[in-house]
């Protein structure tokens, strides 16, 4: 190409760039926006790499997910969010149909994480997944007495059994897959029976559940696995000494699996940064940032290629639960129906 002709093409397009109102940002200005639900040491680990390797400031928005979802809906095309992570796929269902994210395709995104663990569509993909599994006393329990979720509602357990609220999404979500697996009519039996052996009336998150049992409140508790390691792994010995007062079970071995939630992440539907908002999807789905997520969070890393962390390790591989995660979200409107009527508060 001859220099005037080069020289000509340049100016065009300098011109047309700066006609568009446009100006060229600079690594120091470049952003993303966050809206995340999570609160974990790892979480800022990972946002802190990102900056350091790509030059883009993380901006951090955190709350609650019905709080964030809810602020997504009030701003609207003028919200400066980039990115929803959340946990639970019960609240990516919902802010997916409230038409709060967009779909994204990426290679990259599609070879790290396998199609169990997306939204079809691309409108969310998972950041690792956790089991909800029966913690139970060491001391009191034998494990081979329960082998189901099922298990929990024999009167054995009358005034024995620890879980969160009816308030909450583990639980609205696990409801969800027991309906999806043995209808409504069962899953409020179900439901009825975990109030009717309830140790006391549901309060606290799922580390105070553990700690209950540690205190002789009850001996049997529903949690999430990764509150077992961040409670084994607690600087504070009170905490260690919960965590290691329980075993893990993993129901539902011989049938349907163990119920299993994600955490993930979507782009927002108006989201002002997009190409940096699927480069942090990216980042965070690599084996790199997937192995700190387990060895710091003791979250199951949805990469395969990273490793468990080795107090998963030790618990052994299981059968999950192969409901799709977004019929989880489906079926929460009626899982919160049967709560109500089960009485659980």
């Amino acid at each position: 190409m001859k220099t005037t002709l080069r020289f000509g093409l340049i100016l065009s397009l300098t011109t047309l760039f700066f006609a568009c109102g446009e100006s060229p940002k600079s690594k120091s200005e470049e952003v993303v926006n966050v809206y995340t639900h999570r609160h974990y040491k790892a979480d800022d680990e990972l946002f802190s790499q990102f900056t350091e390797e790509t030059g883009i400031k993380v901006n951090i928005v955190n709350a609650s997910a019905d709080e964030l979802i809810q602020r997504l809906e009030t701003e609207g095309a003028d919200s400066k969010a980039d990115i929803l992570i959340t946990v639970d796929a019960g609240r990516l269902y919902r802010a997916q149909s409230k038409d709060l994210l967009q779909p994204v395709s990426s290679e990259i995104l599609e070879a790290n994480i396998a199609p169990e663990f997306r939204e079809k569509e691309g409108h969310w993909y998972g950041m690792t997944y956790r089991a909800r599994i029966i913690a139970y006393a060491k001391d009191r329990v034998d494990p081979e007495e329960i082998k189901t979720y099922e298990d929990l509602t024999d009167p054995k357990w009358e005034d024995k059994v620890l879980i969160r609220s009816s308030e909450n999404i583990y639980n609205q979500s696990l409801l969800a897959s027991i309906i999806l697996a043995e209808g409504e009519e069962k899953a409020k039996a179900w439901a009825e029976g975990i109030v009717a052996n309830m140790a006391r009336d549901p309060k606290g998150g799922d580390r105070d559940q553990v700690k209950a049992i540690a205190s002789g409140e009850g001996d049997v508790a529903v949690v999430n696995t990764y509150y077992i390691g961040l409670l084994l792994n607690d600087e504070n010995e009170e905490e260690r000494k919960a965590g290691e007062s329980v075993g893990v079970i993993f129901p539902n071995q011989d049938g349907r699996g163990t119920h299993i939630n994600i955490s993930g992440i979507g782009v927002t539907k108006h989201a002002p940064n997009k190409e940096n908002a699927i480069a942090l999807m990216e980042f965070l789905s690599e084996e790199k940032a997937q192995q700190t997520l387990a060895n710091v969070n003791y979250e199951y890393p949805i990469n395969p290629k990273a490793e468990k962390a080795s107090i998963l390790k030790t618990w052994g591989d299981f059968k999950t639960d192969s409901v799709p995660f977004s019929k989880l979200g489906e079926y929460n409107s009626q899982a919160v129906k049967i709560f109500d009527e089960a009485g659980w508060k």
